[in-house]
């Protein structure tokens, strides 16, 4: 039998308002392009397109160029799609199916896409030379590997993410609670909120998307900050979170804590994940995922982590999204852009994170720039880009940057001017 090396991508974000899908374009495009061509299959581990910011036929073709260029490059071979939460549209052909024939989800589908296949099928036709694939909500890669996407650990996180309340609040409307048992109960609860965020792309305005997508973002910034105390972090981190989070396991919708650090938030991911493994895959020996775009485990990491209880090792497949909530200095972030996972016929999963050597060579645009610059800082004239929504305003004459008009956001990013690491004069 001919040895298959399989290539695994997640959380790509294509089409996503702000610009920051950094695979959308140029060197990063091409990176990811080099990363997976010799691969004998390719896994699209869901995310891959971002389907809750724009309406699905806007979002389709703006991610349209790279679908097609993954279809030249692996031509006669198998790319298999697992949807996520971002991206769940793409399984609802085949969950209504099931629904009609009042079958149960298993917890490994897999079926061939056609052209008319719905979303999915838009994208059969831009890959007419590869054996696509959908799989839902994931699949074994070996007997002793399983991938899914990751998103139905938001249901178990203890950090308190506007989604995660939001399915502990649709676990107790279903009476299912949080004990899920199955795929189909973790739909039952996860779906109608993955179908109310997809639809309201269709029709909600830009900034109001942006608004509403960047809420955690917007908090983890100001808590988290640069090191520097301040008062309104002290009352967010000390008074504001405690208390709601107090509120809200006081209504059963817990059990959320108040703790919001890197470390926190990558311990709960992958305790959370451990309970959605032992749903999905109990007798793998490994379970990749990806959704928290923390990639792992990574050299210093402690490996017990990402271990659950019954001994299987936990693998996060990264992201290919620059979020600068998250990422501080180029290329040197766990959460720095551009993880690919390989996994061959034995042997454990191997990461690697192909753009930091793209950064090393050329820095991406957002490496170029200097730090955020946030609202109400003295600038001199240029032009500045919304972090958040990718709104550009241009400035004439030295003043204060104001909050972006669009969304709200308090950040900006440099694209000439005073401001800019490339800009040869910054005092004037």
């Amino acid at each position: 039998m001919p040895s298959m090396r399989t290539k695994v991508v997640s959380d790509l974000h294509l089409s996503a308002l702000g610009g920051d899908d950094v695979a959308r374009e140029g060197d990063e495009r091409e990176a990811l392009i080099d990363a997976v061509r010799a691969a004998d299959r390719l896994v699209l581990l869901g995310d891959v397109v971002e389907l809750r910011e724009r309406p699905l036929a806007e979002s389709l073709e703006v991610a349209r160029p790279v679908f097609e260029e993954l279809g030249r490059a692996l031509a006669g071979r198998p790319v298999v799609l697992v949807p996520g939460n971002h991206d769940h549209a793409f399984a609802e052909p085949w969950l209504a199916r099931l629904r009609l024939d009042a079958q149960a989800l298993a917890t490994e589908r897999e079926w061939p896409v056609g052209t008319d296949d719905g979303a999915a099928g838009r994208i059969a036709g831009w890959m007419p030379d590869v054996e696509l694939s959908l799989a839902y909500p994931g699949l074994h890669l070996r007997e002793d590997v399983y991938a899914t996407h990751g998103h139905y650990l938001d249901l178990h996180l203890t950090i308190p993410r506007l989604e995660s309340i939001a399915a502990s609040a649709m676990a107790r409307v279903t009476g299912l609670g949080k004990a899920s048992r199955s795929p189909s109960d973790y739909e039952a609860i996860m779906g109608p909120l993955y179908a109310f965020y997809a639809g309201l792309a269709q029709g909600a305005s830009s900034a109001s998307l942006s608004r509403s997508g960047s809420v955690s973002r917007d908090v983890w910034r100001l808590v988290s900050g640069d090191g520097r105390p301040t008062l309104g972090r002290f009352l967010l981190g000390r008074v504001t979170i405690p208390g709601a989070v107090a509120a809200l396991n006081g209504v059963g919708l817990g059990p959320f804590r108040a703790t919001l650090t890197g470390e926190e938030l990558r311990r709960a991911g992958l305790r959370a994940m451990a309970r959605v493994a032992k749903v999905l895959a109990p007798r793998a020996e490994h379970v990749i995922f990806g959704h928290t775009h923390r990639p792992g485990p990574l050299p210093g990491d402690d490996q017990a982590e990402w271990t659950t209880l019954s001994g299987a090792r936990l693998w996060n497949s990264g992201n290919w999204l620059y979020e600068s909530a998250f990422v501080t200095s180029p290329g040197e972030s766990p959460y720095w852009p551009g993880t690919v996972l390989t996994l061959d016929d034995d042997g454990p999963p191997r990461l690697e994170n192909v753009l930091r050597r793209v950064t090393a060579a050329q820095p991406t645009k957002e490496a170029l720039m200097a730090e955020p610059v946030p609202a109400g800082s003295d600038v001199s004239s240029g032009t500045y880009k919304c972090t958040n929504c990718g709104n550009e305003i241009d400035v004439s004459s030295p003043k204060h940057l104001p909050p972006c008009p669009s969304c709200g956001n308090g950040q900006w990013t440099t694209l000439s001017g005073g401001d800019s690491a490339q800009d040869p004069y910054p005092n004037n």
